[in-house]
C-alpha cells in the first residue's frame, strides 16, 4: 500500500485529490469576493470576513488548506521533473502540440504563477488580518476587522495590484481547463462519455472563475 504514494499513478492520484480540494475552496473563495461588488457600504463582505476568521470549523479548514497547497505544489514538481526525465524532449514538444492544449502542456508554468501571486495576496491582506494592526468596524454590536476597507484600497489605490489579480484570475481559469477534467480522469472517470461532460463542464467552470475573479478589481477601477 505504501507504494502507491511513490509511484508514477499514486502521485498521480495524490495531485488529482489535492486538486479537486482546491477547487471546492476556490469555489467558495470567489462567492465570499463578489460580496465586495454586491454591496457598497462593504458590510456584507466583513460579515463573511468575519464568520471566515471566527468560524471554529474554518480555523480546522485553513491548516488542512495549506497542506493541500503543499501537497498540490510537490507532487506537481514532481510529476514534471518526472516527465522531463523520462520523455525526449523534442518528441515531446512536437508530440505535444498535436494532441494536446496549450494549457495542459503549460500547466506548471500556470500553476507557478498562481503561486506568485498568492503569496503577494496572502502578504497583503492575510498577513495583515492575522498579524497586522487592521481598521475596526461595529456591525449589529459586534466588533470586527473592515476587511472591506483594506482590500478595496488595494484595488484602488494600487492599479499594479488590480492588474496583477487580473492576470492571477485568467491564469487560474486557463490552469483549471485542463486540471479540473484531468482530476476526475485520474480518479477513474475516464470514459469517452463521461470525459466529453467533464471537459465542457472543466471550460465552463474555468470561465466563470477567471470571469468572477477578473470583474471585482475591474469593478473598483471602474465605479469606485
Amino acid at each position: 500500500m505504501s507504494n502507491i504514494f511513490s509511484s508514477s499513478i499514486g502521485r498521480k492520484l495524490i495531485m488529482s485529490i489535492s486538486g479537486l480540494f482546491l477547487i471546492s475552496f476556490i469555489c467558495v473563495h470567489l462567492s465570499v469576493n463578489l460580496l465586495l461588488i454586491f454591496d457598497d457600504s462593504g458590510e456584507l463582505f466583513n460579515l463573511a470576513a468575519h464568520f471566515m476568521d471566527s468560524n471554529p470549523i474554518v480555523k480546522i479548514v485553513e491548516p488542512l488548506l495549506a497542506i493541500g497547497f503543499a501537497v498540490h505544489i510537490i507532487y506537481a514538481t514532481i510529476i514534471t521533473i518526472q516527465n522531463k526525465k523520462t520523455r525526449p524532449q523534442k518528441y515531446s514538444v512536437q508530440n505535444n502540440k498535436a494532441t494536446s492544449s496549450w494549457s495542459s502542456r503549460n500547466m506548471y508554468i500556470l500553476g507557478t504563477l498562481i503561486v506568485l501571486f498568492l503569496a503577494v495576496h496572502l502578504s497583503d491582506y492575510f498577513y495583515k488580518i492575522k498579524f497586522g494592526i487592521m481598521p475596526t468596524i461595529t456591525i449589529d454590536g459586534t466588533i470586527m476587522n473592515d476587511a472591506y476597507l483594506v482590500v478595496s484600497k488595494s484595488f484602488i489605490n494600487h492599479f499594479w495590484y488590480s492588474l496583477l489579480y487580473i492576470a492571477s484570475g485568467l491564469f487560474l481559469g486557463l490552469h483549471l481547463t485542463h486540471g479540473f477534467w484531468s482530476a476526475f480522469q485520474t480518479i477513474g472517470w475516464s470514459n469517452t462519455l463521461w470525459l466529453k461532460k467533464l471537459k465542457t463542464i472543466a471550460l465552463v467552470y474555468a470561465i466563470i472563475i477567471a470571469t468572477g475573479f477578473s470583474i471585482i478589481p475591474l469593478y473598483f477601477l471602474i465605479f469606485m
